[in-house]
């Protein structure tokens, strides 16, 4: 067990520094989070108050699912709207091991649109009836939202949040990472093709279906292929997201040592 714990820090602090390369960040606010494994009703997610390039295995923060902070490596606590947010998905789906919410400047765009995303390319063709959308009630601080955010994301593992941003989920790091990949540029090249002014080639309904089925085909391979090409290069430029001892005696190096950092109000 303590091997697997291990490996489900280093995915999620491997899935913060790869939505860093990607752009996919917003300073300090947004959030993912890991089921524990062998503790479900607990997950691991980032402090409050590291950007997501900070974050490695050594930092994470350990919570309850009354919202109990159990570990707490730096002192910085948790982000209030995170903890409702996966805590809501945690409890309610046995099925989602990861969440994943951004505040991207094309996903935040899109979940204003009065009509969201548009099945105008392959990647939006993955999300093609299986989308939630989640009306904005203001910052999720309130524990009574969970429920709403979880009846709106349905049966579904992607869910824009109406004029806030994106969220994805998955049974594994590398499954909730690589929906919020796709679903992040289907979102930039819908505004995009939008900025043209010109008529859009809608793709034919049943098209959209059958690509939808082909990406949830049960093996998940590519997926998987995708996440592990994804390590590879992580290991191969900074590797520190491991946490220090495993940097240091599996790639011979040491991260810098986190700064003594003085506990936050968290909200």
């Amino acid at each position: 067990m303590a091997d697997a714990r291990a490996q489900a820090r280093r995915d999620l602090a491997a899935c913060h520094r790869l939505a860093a390369r990607h752009g996919m960040t917003d300073l300090i606010y947004t959030h993912i989070s890991v089921r524990v494994p062998g503790e479900p009703e607990q997950f691991y997610i980032n402090p409050f108050g590291l950007l997501f390039e900070e974050v490695d295995a050594d930092t994470l923060v350990t919570v309850a699912p009354d919202g109990t902070v159990l570990d707490d490596p730096t002192g910085l606590g948790i982000n209030r709207a995170g903890f409702v947010i996966h805590s809501a998905l945690h409890q309610a789906r046995e099925d989602i091991a990861c969440v994943m919410h951004t505040h991207t400047l094309a996903g935040v765009a899109v979940s204003s649109l009065r009509d969201g995303l548009q099945p105008y390319t392959q990647h939006a063709a993955r999300f093609h009836r299986r989308l939630g959308y989640h009306d904005y009630e203001g910052v999720a601080v309130d524990l009574d939202e969970r429920a709403r955010l979880v009846r709106d994301l349905g049966p579904h593992h992607a869910l824009v949040l109406r004029n806030h941003g994106l969220l994805t989920c998955g049974q594994s790091v590398g499954q909730a990472f690589e929906r919020m990949y796709f679903l992040e540029f289907a979102c930039q090249a819908q505004l995009r093709i939008q900025a043209t002014g010109q008529p859009v080639a809608a793709p034919d309904p049943d098209a959209l279906e059958r690509a939808a089925a082909v990406f949830e085909r049960p093996d998940g391979r590519a997926g998987k292929l995708a996440w592990a090409a994804l390590l590879r290069d992580l290991d191969r430029h900074d590797p520190s997201y491991r946490g220090r001892a495993a940097a240091a005696s599996s790639f011979n190096r040491s991260a810098k040592p986190i700064p003594s950092l003085s506990p936050v109000e968290s909200s």
